[in-house]
């Protein structure tokens, strides 16, 4: 199991835990993660971050669709890339709600599958170089032609001579877009995963690889999931620790009838209890939805207790047909995992 480390987006002020990622670098972890939402962006801390160390994998989980046109999420992906030396970038992409797409980004929020679809099929043109670019999509075209338009676009080829090969990963939980993923992505973060739902993504992703029509098989593609870590003997601390920020997702984070988190509760099989946080959630009584996270659905998805505890509860995520796992926690967390998955001994190099 390859490791990962998460450092997310920034809160008010920006700051980046460059001690912990170095440290993780030197305990073998094989990637860090950068996200954004209406804060800071996803790919600047990578530059920073690149320029620092020099083995660690740089991803984005993920760049936003709505952020950038395909063409500059290429083009940051490959300035990344080559500042870091070649074949360390992963540009994990997705889409945030509509509340986040049309009220931040200014937007539509469209037909995402083939907003998707457009996207990664411009930014892997514009990685392999082969011919200027043009691309007719039901959501996205290069040249542009649509409404505005003077009509004299001209297709064009990257200045820079990129990594033709650099990854690109997709963020969703969906069964449309992880079919999706399988067919033109290189790998996939999947939102929501646990163990115990690996069985429902097996199908969706062998189905994708069937309609690439390629050969593509698991060898060619990697899944990797997050989980948060917490060393203690303190369960239900533990507990009351990851609550807020599951209400806030569940709850808050979108509209009563859009909000992904919330469906993922439901696909977890918590529907009543992510009913009642979204409907506390948006009524404003924000500490109630804190207290009706039920202490199991955290215990579900996430790596708590003593480090026996956490060792014995891991192996479900080990035997879970997840290529690499992304580590939430402390220095203690980071420093177990590695132990616990032996990272230091295979994920150098």
């Amino acid at each position: 199991m390859k490791l990962g480390i998460s450092v997310g987006y920034s809160g008010a002020d920006m700051r980046l835990p460059i001690e912990k990622v170095l440290r993780a670098e030197e305990l073998g972890y094989d990637s860090v993660w950068t996200a954004e939402a209406y804060g800071s962006d996803a790919i600047t801390p990578l530059a920073y971050i690149a320029a620092l160390t020099t083995r660690i994998r740089l991803g984005t989980g993920i760049m936003q669709l709505a952020g950038r046109p395909p063409a500059m999420a290429a083009m940051q992906a490959a300035t990344v890339d080559a500042l870091s030396g070649g074949g360390r970038f992963i540009a994990g992409i997705g889409v945030s709600g509509p509340q986040i797409v049309e009220g931040w980004y200014g937007q539509p929020w469209g037909r995402p599958y083939y907003r998707l679809r457009d996207y990664v099929t411009i930014m892997k043109k514009i990685f392999a170089r082969e011919e200027p670019v043009t691309h007719q999509g039901k959501e996205i075209s290069l040249p542009y032609t649509g409404p505005g338009a003077m009509g004299i676009g001209k297709p064009l080829k990257s200045i820079l001579h990129m990594n033709p090969n650099i990854p690109v990963w997709l963020g969703s939980g969906t069964e449309t877009n992880v079919r999706l993923a399988a067919e033109v992505c290189n790998g996939i973060l999947p939102l929501g995963f646990v163990p115990a739902t690996a069985p429902m993504y097996r199908p969706w992703i062998e189905e994708g690889f069937a309609r690439a029509g390629n050969g593509k098989s698991w060898k060619d593609f990697e899944m990797q999931s997050s989980v948060s870590v917490i060393v203690t003997d303190d369960l239900r601390d533990a507990f009351r620790q990851m609550k807020p920020m599951i209400a806030l997702y569940a709850g808050g984070m979108g509209h009563s009838s859009k909000n992904f988190h919330n469906d993922m509760m439901v696909r977890r099989g918590y529907g009543d209890a992510a009913k009642t946080i979204q409907e506390l959630y948006l009524a404003g009584r924000k500490g109630e939805a804190i207290e009706a996270v039920p202490d199991e659905f955290c215990d579900d998805g996430a790596l708590v207790g003593p480090p026996e505890r956490i060792r014995e509860r891991y192996r479900a995520w080990e035997d879970s047909g997840l290529t690499g796992l992304t580590i939430g926690g402390d220095d203690r967390a980071i420093e177990l995992m590695a132990e616990i998955t032996g990272a230091s001994k295979g994920n150098r190099g």
